[in-house]
């Protein structure tokens, strides 16, 4: 069962909607290793330092504090925070409402994606508003107090629900001009838009996330299987930088080659029933699926022993 992070309400107006917001996405998908000492393999353990005392102390003996001058700390405790004169520290207030299109760019600076789960008093008021969101398409620019930061943040219709994600202050995003990039626009050769073009159509297709995987996950784990049973690791060679121009015409060329090629293999032409010819072509191709299902059962077997470990640890 989920486990809400925050509890409040959306503030439409003179409306309240009471809300749970719930992260969008999980943390324990990653790989996490622990830290060793190299000479004998012990993990390591993060332990809180005095300097003063010159002794560990446990973590239930520290207090959040603010330096205000040097060497000089003001403690701040939960009651603090939770008396800061904000209504967002409790409600997430909508400022304006903007067209979607116009909304776009800010998926360029989010931060966290949350789904809101409305109390069953609020229900009729928040599928109301995400009714006109959606036939409107339109983003609510709203802010929201989470984990005492406040928040600029977008509330968009999603799925049964909505998604609220938090975005970065204008301040905090850095500008481009620190960058050394041309002044002016680029000048193009016909044919160089032309065959552009081409491969960018040869390339387009509706986006399904479900045909994405992470692969480097998978390989990790394979070289982690291989490790634990001893197995010598072979190390891929170094891609040398290219310093030289290219030509960009021949590179879109062959490009445009490589993606009919590729968009032609993964969709060949059903065979005749009852070819052998057809029926000699469809073995080689198995073998790849073969090998597909080994890494899998490697890397699942790898996760297994990573999971015994961590609970022996």
């Amino acid at each position: 069962m989920a486990r809400s992070m925050w509890k409040g309400a959306i503030q439409f107006g003179l409306v309240s909607m009471p809300v749970k917001l719930y992260t969008a996405t999980e943390s324990d998908y990653a790989i996490r290793f622990n830290m060793l000492h190299e000479a004998d393999l012990a993990r390591i353990q993060m332990k809180v330092w005095c300097p003063k005392d010159e002794e560990v102390i446990s973590r239930a003996d520290t207090v959040k504090g603010y330096e205000y001058a040097p060497d000089q700390y003001v403690i701040v405790t939960d009651e603090d925070l939770e008396s800061v004169p904000l209504k967002t520290v409790r409600s997430i207030e909508i400022e304006q409402f903007a067209p979607r299109d116009e909304t776009r760019q800010r998926a360029l600076f989010s931060k966290q994606v949350y789904y809101l789960e409305p109390d069953k008093i609020g229900r009729k008021a928040f599928y109301l508003l995400r009714q006109v969101l959606h036939e409107k398409a339109l983003t609510a620019i709203c802010k929201v107090v989470i984990r005492d930061r406040e928040a600029l943040a977008t509330l968009d219709p999603f799925e049964n629900t909505m998604a609220l994600t938090t975005l970065h202050w204008p301040d905090e995003i850095r500008s481009t001009g620190e960058f050394d990039l041309p002044a002016a626009d680029l000048d193009f050769k016909a044919a160089e838009i032309k065959m552009a073009e081409l491969l960018v159509a040869s390339m387009t297709e509706p986006f399904d996330p479900a045909v994405y995987k992470d692969e480097y996950r998978e390989a990790l784990l394979a070289v982690i299987e291989a490790k634990v049973g001893g197995a010598e690791i072979a190390h891929p060679e170094p891609v040398p930088e290219s310093t030289n121009l290219i030509d960009l015409m021949k590179v879109l060329e062959a490009s445009v080659k490589a993606a009919g090629k590729k968009r032609a293999a993964s969709s060949p032409a059903p065979a005749p029933v009852g070819s052998t010819r057809s029926k000699r072509a469809s073995t080689p191709s198995a073998r790849p699926a073969a090998r597909r299902v080994v890494s899998k059962k490697a890397a699942a077997k790898a996760e297994k022993a990573l999971a015994v470990r961590r609970k022996s640890a």
